[in-house]
């Protein structure tokens, strides 16, 4: 196995104030027991708290969404694997909100994506950082392995595809092992609409790691179709840091090889109105997907985030995890977490998990896990969801060893966090996260007193510019 020698890139990373990490990952477990009983007392619950963990009447319950349709379409799907996917725009209506797929997303708000109208040129800028070996180029429809992993699943997508000709595509060859990642950065203009596709390819028994990072204004489309070969190991870390009034619909979808290992991890924290969907799919036996979300929505904020497992393969893995907070009157959170055992997946393990830190009155999360099994012959197989407010037993054990008030409600929602982001495995990257929750914090809790607030992470780029190996079109991711 041969290891080529990586370019080393500079990073840099704002200043951080000093946390103490160890007490944060003593109360993360606490934080997480307790959290589990929220949905047992959610008829206790303040109004300010909406959960939504079921299609069955209850708190939160849409009852419109049982409804079936004026032209005789049923709201409710059967089954999360007959949803249809299509490459042609005109097979997906223009929704009017009735739709499960669309049902918690303000229509309103979408900046005209969902219309059938041409992208402009100069909506974004996309350029790709890569260490030596890494292959980066463009694909049009129907070259290499684009459209073999991903096919579009609704209207956005679809356009998303129809208005991207040429896809900036990221090989890692062969047995090649990364020593550093690779960074793509791709930057949005103010008031422009845009759309883009973006191929990460790990061939056979390679290792990797790819950033993905989204900051700037207007309004996107976009797809990450990720191929990940036989006994490759691939990493995509994609972070939403967008300006506030950012506009992000995204398709991220994996293919996942005989016993290779896939770890997705979204980070969303920027943006009026984020919608995400991360699906992995299995090629062979033995394959191993991991899932992890991390999100933090302010006043005005809206972010979706849809996951979805589906297991067509024997003996295969996923892991999926999100965690979020609120803040603000008007901040809603949805996660849809869809897992699909087909009866060919024999010996499947799946689990999935959603945990939400209500920090303020007003904000709502909903929360949904959805799990079907079409097999008895399986490892395990579980779900669990959990929406609920600061726990102040917690700032109390804190606060009775001489932690002051204000650093230990930080202290509550850094070990909240701190699970999830130590997974992502780019210290630059994680640092830059936890920076980004502390800004948010400052408005939550205010800044601790005597210390100098961070940087807005939301508005500065997680990773510093450095030359690139190549560069790719605007608009081609």
């Amino acid at each position: 196995m041969s290891t080529p020698r990586a370019r080393r890139t500079v990073i840099s990373t704002p200043d951080t104030r000093q946390a103490d990490h160890e007490a944060a990952a003593q109360v993360a477990d606490a934080v997480d027991a307790r959290q589990e009983h929220a949905v047992d007392h959610a008829a206790e619950a303040p109004a300010a708290v909406t959960l939504d963990s079921s299609r069955s009447p209850g708190p939160g319950y849409d009852t419109a969404a049982a409804r079936v349709a004026e032209a005789g379409e049923a709201v409710l799907e059967a089954s999360r694997g007959e949803r249809p996917r299509s490459f042609d725009p005109s097979d997906f209506p223009v929704p009017t909100g009735r739709e499960e797929v669309w049902r918690f997303t303000p229509l309103d708000r979408l900046g005209g994506l969902l219309e059938d109208a041409p992208s402009d040129e100069d909506a974004r800028d996309v350029v790709v950082q890569a260490p030596d070996g890494v292959h980066v180029g463009v694909l049009g429809r129907g070259e290499g392995v684009r459209g073999s992993a991903l096919v579009p699943e609704d209207r956005a997508a679809a356009l998303a595809d129809a208005a991207s000709p040429t896809a900036t595509h990221v090989r890692v060859p062969r047995e090649v092992e990364l020593d550093e990642p690779v960074h793509v950065s791709v930057v949005g203009r103010a008031g422009r609409r845009g759309a883009g596709h973006l191929v990460v390819e790990a061939e056979r028994h390679s290792r990797a790691v790819v950033v993905v990072e989204h900051t700037g204004g207007g309004a996107h489309a976009d797809a990450l179709e990720v191929v990940v070969g036989d006994g490759a190991e691939l990493t995509v870390v994609s972070l939403q840091l967008w300006d506030d009034d950012a506009v992000h619909l995204s398709q991220q979808e994996a293919r996942v090889g005989r016993d290779a290992r896939y770890r997705h991890i979204a980070v969303t924290l920027g943006g009026s109105v984020v919608r995400l969907s991360s699906t992995a799919r299995y090629a062979g036996p033995g394959g191993d997907a991991e899932m992890l979300g991390v999100y933090f929505a302010d006043s005005g904020q809206h972010l979706e985030h849809r996951s979805f497992a589906d297991h067509a393969e024997p003996r295969c893995r996923s892991d999926v995890r999100y965690k979020g907070a609120l803040q603000g009157e008007t901040a809603r959170t949805v996660w849809i977490g869809d897992v699909l055992i087909r009866a060919a997946a024999q010996g499947t393990e799946t689990y999935e998990l959603n945990r939400n830190l209500v920090l303020t009155d007003g904000a709502r999360a909903d929360s949904v896990p959805n799990l079907e099994i079409e097999t008895g012959d399986i490892e395990g197989a579980g779900h669990a969801s959990a929406t609920g407010r600061f726990d102040d037993e917690q700032l109390f054990y804190l606060r009775s060893r001489g932690i002051p008030e204000e650093v230990a409600r930080r202290l509550v929602v850094r070990g909240f966090f701190a699970d999830v982001v130590q997974r992502i495995g780019v210290p630059a990257v994680t640092e830059r996260v936890m920076t980004a929750i502390e800004a948010e914090l400052d408005l939550a809790v205010g800044p601790v007193a005597g210390v100098a607030a961070p940087a807005d992470a939301a508005a500065e780029p997680a990773l510093a510019a450095a030359p690139s190996s190549a560069g790719a079109p605007a608009g081609g991711a």
